[in-house]
């Protein structure tokens, strides 16, 4: 069956994958749909980089079974890794040639023909900003440059799907923001669908559509960051700041004003609460105007990935114990 008949482009079905008795991938169920740019996050040891692997046929599942492409990973392998981009964490590039020949010989691996090869190696040295340095050795280039030519090699043949693990891995700051923003123009632009695994929460705020957070290779949660929110974080973070220094037996008193779930200080004339829903807000606000004090601005705050990842990272922590 050809893979343009799929509706989704990556399914796993309680995909499962052991090392002896440690189960790397444990029960993992997911879709990833035609144009969609999707985070496997969790910390290192996860199970994100096996996940990959098994999704590429690079390691056959030990329970379950997953389709990428119309493919199954375990019996088409070889046929699959045809269409698919795949970025590990070490790019795999040959240091003694040159940028066009790592593609020339990457492009004669996938099978590309002669002429459209010729033309996609320039494309490619252009969308990635190395088509003046195309003929220097690879080991003459800094970490920045080898992560974007390893980025354009796995986008050398067009795949139907792009694996990326830890794209920006080792960079510094300014290298990562450059390979985050390729990656982000190329979804724009050409709307690819994409499969990232990272621990940078940064990087998966910014370039995802939606996020799978994983833990000892089990997933703890799925869907967009808004949803996400809804479901971990009940209520709002209200950060109210105020001119005043005020008094502790008045925080005490505003913290048991109902619908205040919890309050603290963060510094001199800045309130954090947290609150059940945007109806407490005016009762918050009365009280402090009638207790003398001149507020500055109430400012409901949105929960960041990070809070949401570390908040479901603790419960996982705290299960297995």
């Amino acid at each position: 069956m050809n893979g343009h008949m799929q509706a989704e482009v990556i399914t796993a079905r309680e995909l499962g994958f052991s090392y002896g008795s440690r189960k790397a991938v444990n029960g993992l169920s997911f879709t990833v749909q035609p144009g969609e740019v999707v985070g496997l996050l969790g910390p290192n040891g996860a199970g994100k980089t096996t996940t990959v692997r098994l999704l590429n046929g690079l390691l056959p599942p030990s329970a379950g079974s997953a389709r990428v492409l119309g493919y199954d990973p375990a019996t088409e392998g070889e046929n699959l890794r045809k269409q698919t981009g795949v970025l590990t964490e070490t790019p795999a590039l040959y240091e003694r040639l040159t940028a066009r020949q790592n593609l020339q010989f990457f492009g004669e691996m996938a099978e590309l023909p002669q002429p459209e090869l010729k033309t996609r190696i320039e494309e490619v040295l252009t969308l990635f900003d190395l088509q003046e340095r195309g003929d220097e050795r690879v080991s003459t280039y800094s970490k920045g440059m080898k992560q974007r030519l390893a980025l354009g090699r796995a986008l050398l043949h067009n795949p139907g799907v792009l694996f990326l693990d830890e794209p920006t891995s080792g960079l510094d700051p300014e290298a990562s923001l450059q390979v985050m923003e390729l990656i982000d123009s190329l979804r724009r632009q050409n709307g690819h669908t994409v499969l990232l695994c990272t621990h940078n929460l940064f990087e998966a705020q910014r370039l995802c559509d939606r996020v799978l957070i994983m833990n000892s290779g089990r997933l703890l949660a799925a869907g967009r960051l808004d949803d996400l929110r809804k479901q971990l974080l009940q209520g709002l973070r209200l950060n109210i700041r105020i001119l005043e220094a005020f008094s502790a037996e008045k925080l005490a008193e505003l913290g048991k004003m109902s619908g205040v779930n919890s309050l603290k200080p963060v510094q001199d004339g800045l309130l954090q609460l947290d609150i059940e829903a945007e109806a407490t807000i005016p009762g918050i606000v009365k009280y402090l105007v009638e207790n003398g004090l001149s507020i500055l601005e109430v400012q409901p705050v949105q929960q960041s990935l990070e809070e949401i990842y570390f908040t479901l990272q603790r419960e996982a922590e705290g299960a297995t114990l």
